[in-house]
């Protein structure tokens, strides 16, 4: 069982109201609106819980091994996730003896969080709040991490947040978990798929390359280690197509129906191209940053 956090909290309704600890304003809502990500499109994780619970896969072993040799999700270490999503880190972290707590500006994601940590007795405090206003006192952490999330965030008023709420020599921790569609067949065809039934769609033909030092981070942070690593993952047909359907492109934007009919399309043509099962090449990477 996770260890429960016990840590100092702030007035969760001035979080509501809009206002961080310090007092600025909040300019964020329960959704990304349309923006640079995918210009045109509102993108509402909340949409695809479901899917995202049940069918997108968690980062393997190996990367919770690594940041271990970091001395990054040691026993006892107080940990916050950023854009927990469903919880799949915040989960895993708490499996190992953490004392966690979850943050996203999705509601059904946190309570698709809240469901998961119940089911298997995890004490993990998952809040509904944005990155860029921790619900959290100052000091309450060792460890900040965001994964698969850091591009929805203000990267300036977030970084202010992670330093004031880490403790003295607390580490961010940005990482990802991402297909590679150049390096992987089915990948590349499904990428095309969504891309046919949803154009403004910004997240395909990722090339691979993970930076040395994020472009974000100059003159906010400084990179302390990085890594990556190559890792295939197995998958069925059901759960490809809902692991599918949980992309940002798909279930995060579109209406119900056209989602069923890019559902219905990913069917024929995952039975026409890949066995069952099969596996999809991923990219992990990761780096530790302390905050300037």
């Amino acid at each position: 069982m996770g260890r429960r956090l016990e840590a100092r909290r702030i007035d969760n309704d001035a979080v509501r109201r809009g206002r961080t600890p310090g007092g600025a304003t909040l300019g964020e809502s329960t959704m990304h609106e349309a923006s640079a990500l995918d210009p045109g499109r509102c993108i509402d994780w909340s949409r695809t819980s479901r899917d995202y619970a049940a069918h997108r896969p968690g980062p393997p072993e190996r990367l919770y091994a690594m940041l271990a040799s970091l001395e990054v999700g040691l026993p006892g270490q107080r940990l916050l996730d950023l854009g927990t999503g469903t919880g799949l880190l915040a989960l895993e972290f708490a499996r190992r003896g953490l004392a966690v707590c979850g943050t996203d500006i999705a509601a059904g994601q946190i309570a698709s969080a809240r469901e998961a940590a119940r089911s298997e007795s995890l004490e993990v405090d998952f809040r509904v709040a944005p990155a860029e206003a921790c619900p959290f006192a100052e000091a309450s952490f060792d460890v900040v991490t965001a994964s698969q999330c850091w591009m929805y965030f203000d990267a300036a008023r977030t970084v202010a947040e992670v330093r004031r709420v880490l403790a003295p020599g607390g580490v961010l921790v940005t990482t990802h978990f991402s297909w590679l569609p150049r390096a992987d067949a089915v990948a590349s065809a499904s990428e095309a798929l969504v891309l046919a039934h949803n154009p403004d769609w910004r997240g395909a033909h990722w090339s691979g390359t993970v930076p040395g030092v994020p472009a974000w981070s100059p003159g906010l942070a400084e990179v302390q280690a990085m890594f990556w690593f190559d890792v295939r993952v197995p998958f069925s047909h059901i759960d490809w197509r809902g692991r599918m359907r949980a992309c940002r492109g798909i279930g995060a934007t579109l209406d119900a129906d056209a989602v069923a009919a890019f559902d219905a399309e990913h069917a024929a043509l995952l039975a026409r191209i890949a066995p069952d099962p099969f596996e999809v090449l991923h990219r992990v990477d990761a780096h530790l940053l302390r905050p300037l």
